[in-house]
Order: C-alpha cells, then sequence, then structure tokens
C-alpha cells in the first residue's frame, strides 16, 4: 500500500511537471509575438519621444521595461516580483516573459510581458491525476493483493499442513504419554533396587517434560476456541497441586523450594490458569541454577513466583512473553509457554510485574 501510495505521487508530480512545462511553451509563442510588438512600439516612441510620451499599452497584455541594473523605468505588471533571466516562467497568477533588448530604446534592457494565468490547466491536471491515479492505484492494489496471495499460497499451505500436523501428532500422543505416566505412578518403587528406581525417576522427568510441553501445543492448538468454564478456583490448593507435580524435575536440579502460601481466590477457568502455574513453575525449574531455589508466595490477590536462575538482561524483558522468542538455546521448548501466559493474563486483565537480574534470578509477580 505505502509502495503504491509512493508510485502515485511519484508519477503525479511528474505529470504536473510536464504539463506545466507544456503550457509554458504554448504561452511562449505568443508571448514572443506581444515581445515583438512592444519592442516595435519603444522603438517608436524612443524616435519620437519629443511628440510622444505616452507609454504604450495592449489590452491583450501588461508590459514592464527595466535597465542595465534592473532599475524599473516603467511597469504594468500585476506582479512585480521579476526573475531578469530570459525565457518564460510562471508567477502565481501570471505568466511572465523576459527578454533582454539588444538597443537600448528609453534606456531600457529588459522588456516584461505579463498574461494572466486563469489556472485552468491545474484545474484540469488535478482532475486527471486523481481520475486516472486513483483508478491506476486501485489497479495496482488489486493486482497487488493478487501476487501476493499467489507467493503466500505456498507459504500458507505450509502452515496449514504444518497446523495440521501439530494437532494430529498433539492428538497421537495423549495416548501412550497417559499410560507411561499412569504406569510410573503405579510402580511400586519399595521393591526396587536403588539403580532401577533412578532409571524410573529419570523417565517419569522426561515423561512430565514432554506432558508439559504436550499441555501447551493442546491449547495452542486445540483448546483456545472453547469456552471459558469459570468458577472460583482455591488458588492455594491448586500451586500446592502443580508443585508436587513438577517436585520430581525440581529434585533432578537439586533445587529447593520455599512456599508461603495463604488463602487466596480467582475467579476463571482453572484449566487456563493451570496452565499459568505450570508454565512460570517449570520456568523457574528450566532456567534455574543446581542447587537453586524456587519462590512460590500467595498472598490475597497476588502470585508471586521466583528463582535463583541465569536470569535476563533488562532490554529483553518486554519480549519475552513473544510467541517462539527464546533467549537460551541450551534450553528445550518452542518458546511458547510464556506467550500463553501472557494470552490468558490478558483475557482475565490479571497484570504480571517481571524483575530479573542476569546471574542472580527472576521474579515474577501477578497481581487481579
Amino acid at each position: 500500500m505505502a509502495i503504491g501510495i509512493g508510485l502515485f505521487t511519484l508519477l503525479g508530480l511528474y505529470y504536473y511537471q510536464s504539463q506545466e512545462k507544456l503550457m509554458l511553451a504554448d504561452k511562449r509563442a505568443a508571448l514572443s509575438k506581444y515581445a515583438y510588438i512592444q519592442t516595435k512600439r519603444l522603438k517608436v516612441l524612443h524616435h519620437f519621444f519629443d511628440e510622444r510620451t505616452e507609454y504604450p499599452r495592449d489590452s491583450r497584455f501588461k508590459s514592464a521595461i527595466y535597465d542595465l541594473e534592473y532599475m524599473k523605468i516603467f511597469s504594468q505588471l500585476t506582479d512585480e516580483t521579476v526573475t531578469f533571466v530570459e525565457g518564460v516562467y510562471l508567477r502565481e497568477h501570471t505568466v511572465h516573459f523576459v527578454k533582454r533588448l539588444d538597443q537600448f530604446y528609453l534606456g531600457t534592457k529588459y522588456l516584461i510581458v505579463e498574461v494572466p494565468d486563469n489556472g485552468k490547466w491545474r484545474t484540469e491536471i488535478w482532475k486527471n491525476v486523481w481520475g486516472y491515479g486513483l483508478i491506476g492505484l486501485l489497479l495496482f492494489m488489486v493486482l497487488g493483493l493478487f501476487l501476493s496471495k499467489l507467493f503466500l499460497r505456498p507459504m500458507r499451505d505450509s502452515i496449514m499442513l504444518l497446523d495440521r500436523f501439530i494437532k494430529d501428532t498433539t492428538h497421537e500422543l495423549n495416548t501412550p504419554l497417559s499410560a507411561i505416566l499412569a504406569n510410573i505412578e503405579m510402580m511400586d518403587k519399595e521393591v526396587m533396587v536403588e539403580k532401577n528406581v533412578t532409571k524410573l525417576n529419570r523417565i517419569n522427568i522426561a515423561a512430565k517434560t514432554v506432558s508439559n510441553l504436550y499441555n501447551d501445543l493442546t491449547y495452542l492448538t486445540l483448546e483456545t476456541e472453547k469456552e471459558n468454564e469459570d468458577e472460583e478456583i482455591a488458588l492455594k490448593e491448586l500451586i500446592e497441586n502443580r508443585a508436587e507435580y513438577f517436585s520430581i524435575l525440581a529434585q533432578s536440579k537439586k533445587l529447593s523450594c520455599a512456599l508461603d502460601l495463604k488463602e487466596s481466590s480467582l475467579y476463571a477457568d482453572k484449566r487456563k490458569i493451570t496452565r499459568v502455574i505450570d508454565n512460570l513453575i517449570s520456568n523457574a525449574i528450566k532456567y534455574n541454577k543446581r542447587n537453586g531455589t524456587i519462590g512460590i508466595s500467595l498472598k490475597e490477590n497476588m502470585l508471586t513466583i521466583w528463582d535463583t536462575g541465569i536470569g535476563i538482561s533488562e532490554d529483553k524483558i518486554p519480549f519475552m512473553f513473544d510467541r517462539y522468542l527464546r533467549f537460551n538455546d541450551s534450553e528445550g521448548g518452542f518458546g511458547v509457554g510464556l506467550s500463553i501466559v501472557k494470552m490468558i493474563l490478558e483475557e482475565y486483565s490479571i497484570d504480571i510485574e517481571v524483575s530479573s537480574i542476569e546471574g542472580e534470578g527472576t521474579k515474577m509477580v501477578l497481581t487481579w
């Protein structure tokens, strides 16, 4: 659109300038003729000045005479702003023609002939510019829209194919992932040797990591259009449950968890608030240092989750909620977790404030 408007402006300017030059070229012939007539009259007046003293006038044009030093001798001009360059030029409402005389009749060096400019040529130009220009711009936009659709079709088809693939893959992951987690919970670790318990814990960690990613992809591809089932959520109970769920992941990095939970509630869709809590706790674990700490504090209308992890520079904080944007390639994921968090918080008018120091950790405070 901007390119079309720019092209339209340049073509309009070029057309205006060309039409102005064409108009002046047409005027030049007539003005040259008038200048020739007036020069002859000045010659006659010069030779018979003792008998005739009246400056020669003509109803078809006005004129003025100036000496060699640009001093006015006599003028009838409506616009006396004169450019002493031989040729024709346009003033605001008049056209001037400047002629340098070879012989100084009455001391004249410059003869200026003036005719009025009624501006009809301008009106005609603007009619053509706006008429043909808008038609051209419309055709350019239609052509641009057609070409953009043509060029973007392969990309759109690829995105639709990828979207369908993610939906199908996400759906297929559900059954085996649920089976893995259910069987891990049913296993009796007390009868296992220590070596097998360690292996089972690793499987549990991997399964829960995939499960959290699965839940994010499911939310983005399958559940965003679902109608909300808002209810009064007991946040203390929900956070304790999710902290217990992620405890195996925290233990794998030898993280300690500091919980300070008071009773608080929030009226929202429990499925969506669970996604918010899961992603914030998951990030606090993922980007924490080994032997670090995770803190979760719940007060009335305020939830704080902090960690002693790698942190993030202040200039990157405004972009951390952008989808697919990741600032640390050493950790897995698609960069969709925090974008989901932001989406849900905005839906329920929940404010989030992020403070972070590189090498020291990050704190996120939710208020509603």
